[in-house]
């Protein structure tokens, strides 16, 4: 009965630190940090940067913090985005914000705002997912910059303020936690020896 009882806590400690590192692998990605989900006003450049600067995997989460109503969320084709243009959607379209997408495929992935001319003046965003963290970081997606008519006046570009990444909704992930999930994985398999002596 002892060896029975001993094989099971073996393997609940073991699918525990799987479990442990595969929570881990999960990343929060607040889309543009501070600036969050609005026309930036330095154009595609913003975004372009903001990923350039990070490592996207499946399973991780894109957050786009904006205000509802004033802009919104849809993932479409390359060919699409590079004419801002909301043809051939790949999903649905985030109309209430902040909202959240887990990127569930690898490749390359498409975002854009489908208000006024929010996507010609860089609200807009290319990123490429990975399925592993040792693959190497992609190089930046390029962006041809737009310049906005001056007598343009269907859209200016939103204020800085609005939501900010601390009223954002926390899911259920912490984001870089894996130093410490390592930390509490070695401290279960070093109790394991304890948890045997005890049994016996």
């Amino acid at each position: 009965m002892a060896r029975f009882i001993m094989y099971i806590l073996f393997f609940v400690i073991i699918n525990a630190v799987a479990l442990m590192q595969f929570t881990a692998a999960q990343t929060v990605h607040v889309v543009g940090d501070d600036l969050g989900w609005i026309v930036p006003q330095n154009g595609a450049t913003a975004y372009s940067n903001w990923a350039a600067s990070k490592r996207f995997l499946v399973g991780d989460i894109l957050v786009f913090n904006f205000t509802t109503n004033e802009h919104d969320v849809l993932q479409v084709p390359k060919a699409s985005f590079d004419e801002c243009s909301d043809d051939n959607p790949i999903g649905n379209m985030l109309i209430n914000g902040p909202a959240n997408v887990t990127l569930n495929s690898t490749g390359k992935q498409y975002y854009i705002c489908t208000i006024g001319r929010h996507c010609e003046l860089g609200q807009r965003l290319a990123i490429t997912v990975s399925a592993t963290s040792s693959s190497p970081l992609p190089a930046p997606s390029p962006t041809t910059p737009t310049t906005p008519s001056p007598t343009s006046n269907d859209c200016t570009p939103a204020p800085t303020s609005g939501p900010t990444a601390g009223s954002i909704p926390a899911p259920d992930a912490t984001p870089n936690s894996s130093s410490s999930l390592s930390a509490l994985a070695t401290l279960l398999l070093s109790m394991f020896p304890i948890f045997m002596g005890l049994i016996f």
